[in-house]
């Protein structure tokens, strides 16, 4: 079996994770508070705070992370990105981290800035996920990130394997997939990593579905795959907003329970810092 499939699948042991990103404004960061309140009911195995382009929200990142540590409960892995850090910063980061009570990391090589071309001072993820092993051994649990429909820029399968076991082979603890809607791709994935010898953990991540405009926006810049009956159905909702939803749920539902008994090791929630699409599908989940 794949990667990751040894899994107690009781319904009321379904390891779960949720990303946030960090608010910007007193209004987020009070929509942020009262999201994480309701999920955190769900006991996650941990909430992860995203890093912005280019390191954009460093000071927020840090920030959220501390804030979440402290009052929810739940153990917070900081995203931490190849583009906006030398190694100096990045030890001192994450002695930052480390003081505050992080255990767990997402390593990515991260989006450039507007206007910044050329690689970081560190060219890949995997020199990252290196550095932090070297300098911290045995401080963190690292993830890393996976594209069963390869990376925007991947130019080959081989070329997006050749990279993902150098993270893996860097020191990589397990990855989290970017989102889909096909299972296919999933799971030939695992069927590929085992070939290459990769055996680590891979949590499906999983986007909900409320909004058809933003869910094109987000796929054409990730590389993620709609499918055309999808784009059909949806495009067929127009503005009717709660008929998207409710289709959204059923979809992607039935996506979590196929990877499920397939051998996902868990889901990792894509929230957009809100509560109430994630909220629905783990009720819905628990329901089948």
């Amino acid at each position: 079996m794949p990667a990751g499939s040894d899994i107690n699948m009781s319904k009321a042991n379904i390891p779960i994770s949720f990303e946030f990103f960090p608010p910007r404004s007193s209004e987020q960061k009070l929509a942020l508070e009262a999201t994480w309140q309701k999920l955190s009911r769900l006991k996650p195995r941990y909430l992860s705070v995203t890093f912005g382009a280019g390191g954009s929200t460093l000071d927020a990142t840090l920030q959220t992370v501390t804030d979440l540590l402290e009052r929810s409960g739940v153990p917070v892995a900081p995203h931490i990105s190849c583009m906006a850090t030398d190694r100096d910063m990045l030890c001192q980061l994450l002695q930052s981290y480390l003081r505050a009570g992080v255990e767990r990391l997402v390593v990515l090589r991260g989006d450039r800035a507007e206007g910044i071309s050329g690689p970081g001072p560190f060219q890949y993820a995997s020199d990252l996920v290196r550095c932090v092993q070297e300098s911290f051994p045995n401080e963190f649990h690292i993830e890393v990130a996976c594209y069963p429909e390869f990376h925007p820029e991947s130019s080959s399968p081989e070329t997006e394997f050749k990279y993902f076991k150098e993270k893996v082979d860097a020191g990589a603890d397990g990855a989290t997939t970017q989102y889909f809607y096909n299972t296919d791709c999933y799971f030939q994935f695992l069927d590929d990593c085992g070939r290459h010898g990769i055996d680590i953990p891979i949590t499906p991540g999983v986007m909900p579905i409320t909004n058809y405009k933003s869910l094109e926006r987000f796929s054409a810049m990730c590389g993620a795959e709609i499918p055309r009956w999808m784009r059909k159905r949806l495009h067929s909702f127009g503005d009717d907003d709660g008929s998207i939803r409710e289709f959204g749920l059923e979809v992607v539902t039935k996506l979590c329970e196929r990877l499920l008994l397939g051998g996902a090791p868990g889901l990792h929630m894509y929230t957009l810092n809100r509560a109430q699409a994630t909220m629905r599908l783990w009720q819905r989940l628990h329901h089948l």
